[in-house]
């Protein structure tokens, strides 16, 4: 859980500063879809939800 925790932080960091380098995420462009609001609170569901795995199972083995 902790990798995939990592994963997901990493993924949307990278797709919470891309918008800022005039760049787009093929993984995640299909959020775009559904306005800017909506797409920045997905990108940011997702760092958040990665960052709490991380942080919950960064300790267990």
């Amino acid at each position: 859980m902790k990798e995939l925790g990592l994963g997901l932080l990493l993924v949307g960091l990278l797709s919470l500063g891309l918008p800022f380098l005039g760049m787009k995420s093929m993984l995640l462009g299909w959020v775009d879809q559904w306005g800017v609001a909506v797409s920045w609170a997905i990108r940011g569901g997702i760092t958040l939800l990665g960052l709490i795995l991380y942080l919950t199972y960064r300790n267990r083995d």
